[in-house]
């Protein structure tokens, strides 16, 4: 029998599996040719579905708390569920799985940052030295520490995009912590779905008349099945159940093995390559992490 720690590390480790899992279905879904806006739009629709049953009567509920927060609650969806998921399988077209999870791997830092523009938390010294040396971390990834790229501008706008889901994704968990609406985790999760599709729906419509089709074969259907299944619900139950017992702050490092797992598979599924300028990036954005957790002695 597990203890109450061992079996919050068995959930908070699956959790990141399954989220770290993602990258590599999203980069196997850009080599089958699945459109990145369709994927995210029957993800989400999907996951909409098996959440409602048990989600709708709690909203119907309290739809008057909602629609006074009816703002707050588009600019969740829009981050979230619009923007970060989609632009993630829209980079991963792009670039190596390994740049991609590495950037993203700095989003604990940048919510520092945006916590203090908008206010929500007073940021310290360290924390903003974190913000500083994460942020050349990804300018090392972004460059490949070749000068000729800065001096013509050509990065991969599979990197470049990856900064927007990167600073997408910190904003929406910023606003997150700025305020607490009246409905359980999963309610909330429903109405940020919700809200995310509202502005889905449209940029899906576009992707089709462009002409990029899905092709209802098996790689769309198993595809389909991770990204809704894995880290479109079982990474959130995992996540609550593991905060749920030992505490958000002790589960927030089990977010740093996300660059390791998803690194890995890259390396044995993909065959990509660990180079020199991801190591230097990763120490920059591993020292911005460990200087953005230190406090002041006064604090």
């Amino acid at each position: 029998m597990f203890s109450k720690d061992k079996t919050a590390y068995i959930f908070l480790i699956l959790a990141t599996l399954f989220w770290s899992g993602n990258f590599i279905v999203g980069k196997a879904a850009s080599l089958f040719e699945i459109p990145p806006f369709t994927l995210n739009f029957y993800r989400w629709t999907f996951a909409w579905l098996i959440l409602a049953p048990f989600t709708l009567k709690e909203i119907y509920k309290a739809k008057a708390h909602i629609l006074n927060n009816l703002k707050y609650v588009l600019i969740l969806g829009i981050t979230s569920i619009t923007l970060f998921n989609s632009i993630v399988y829209y980079s991963l077209q792009f670039t190596q799985v390994i740049s991609g999870v590495l950037m993203i791997s700095t989003i604990p830092v940048m919510i520092i940052l945006f916590s203090s523009i908008l206010k929500i938390e007073k940021t310290n010294f360290f924390q903003v030295m974190g913000v500083v040396f994460s942020m050349l971390g990804v300018i090392v990834i972004i460059t490949q520490l070749n000068i000729e790229k800065i001096k013509e501008l050509s990065f991969n706008k599979g990197d470049l995009s990856i900064i927007v889901a990167m600073l997408s994704w910190a904003l929406y968990s910023a606003l997150l912590k700025k305020k607490k609406l009246e409905l359980s985790q999963l309610s909330l999760l429903q109405v940020i779905i919700t809200s995310g599709l509202i502005f889905l729906l449209p940029i899906y419509i576009i992707e089709m008349h462009q002409g990029r089709h899905v092709a209802l074969e098996l790689p769309f259907f198993l595809t389909l099945a991770y990204v809704v299944l894995f880290p479109g619900l079982a990474s959130f139950i995992c996540w609550i159940k593991g905060i749920a017992i030992i505490g958000a702050n002790r589960s927030g490092i089990f977010l740093h093995l996300m660059p390791i797992f998803s690194t890995i598979l890259a390396i044995v599924i993909f065959k990509e390559r660990f180079m020199i300028f991801h190591l230097i990036g990763a120490m920059l954005i591993i020292t911005g992490i460990i200087l953005s957790s230190k406090k002041n002695k006064h604090e």
